[in-house]
């Protein structure tokens, strides 16, 4: 059982004058923020405001980079290349981070989001152009990827410190991956089978697959999504169980003994 974990949740994620997700409840729960960045959703003064609230919270702010697909959410995978995804990546991680700095604060960590995040998870080369724009903006930026995953791997190939994420609300395949969100059973609606889904992996760093296997993980951070109907009570009930299960709730933190000095291979 591990003693502490993180508690991430993907937000800021509206646009304009439409509305997504209860951010400043769920800010009340989360111990990490994920903040879209322009490209699949927010725009600046959502960004300002999300990256406001949680500072004012003590909620650890990351960057929530994507595909350049806001008709899509960011969920359609696209053709690019590492060096496309390597500059798209650079540039939110930038823009995010100066609304950080305009705050008083820092930014802690980078999450892909969607689409991106998961053809980082199985492609190496996507993976290396993720992992280098986040070391060469700042090494001290902790990575967060799918356990076990690409990303998690370049990470710590290139000397940041990562945070292996678990889904409360998604399933499995056989192999790791997240079910694709396409499919009717991609996502965990019971409240309890969610709850039961979290157990498990603190308990045993294992979570069920759809096809009945067991697939075991390295778990630092939880990820829950706030624009899933009752993302509140969700995010409450979870830190309960936590509490139950004698699990503190924290951002993780940057292991300085990692991070080699910045400098882009690419």
């Amino acid at each position: 059982m591990r003693l502490a974990v993180d508690l991430n949740c993907d937000m800021g994620e509206s646009f304009g004058t439409w509305t997504l997700g209860a951010d400043a409840q769920v800010l009340e729960h989360v111990s990490s923020a994920n903040i879209a960045c322009g490209f699949h959703a927010g725009d600046p003064a959502i960004m300002h405001h999300t990256v406001a609230g949680a500072f004012a919270r003590g909620v650890a702010v990351g960057a929530h980079p994507s595909l350049a697909d806001l008709q899509g959410f960011g969920r359609r995978a696209m053709r690019v290349t590492p060096d496309e995804v390597y500059d798209l990546v650079l540039y939110q991680i930038g823009a995010l981070a100066g609304f950080c700095r305009a705050l008083g604060g820092r930014l802690t960590h980078v999450k892909a989001h969607g689409a991106l995040y998961n053809m980082t998870a199985g492609d190496a080369a996507l993976a290396e152009a993720v992992a280098c724009a986040t070391r060469d903006f700042d090494p001290s930026l902790i990575l967060f990827g799918l356990a076990g995953s690409e990303l998690v791997r370049a990470g710590r190939s290139l000397g940041l410190s990562v945070a292996n994420e678990v889904f409360a609300d998604r399933t499995y395949q056989s192999d790791g991956t997240l079910t694709a969100r396409g499919r009717p059973d991609a996502m965990i609606q019971d409240l309890g089978a969610a709850l039961a889904q979290v157990e498990r992996m603190m308990r045993e760093g294992r979570v069920k697959a759809l096809d009945g296997g067991d697939v075991v993980l390295e778990v630092d951070t939880i990820c829950i999504h706030g624009d899933q109907p009752g993302a509140v009570v969700f995010a409450r009930e979870l830190r309960a169980l936590l509490a139950r299960l004698g699990v503190a709730v924290r951002a993780p933190t940057h292991n300085p003994e990692v991070a080699r000095p910045a400098g882009s291979d690419r």
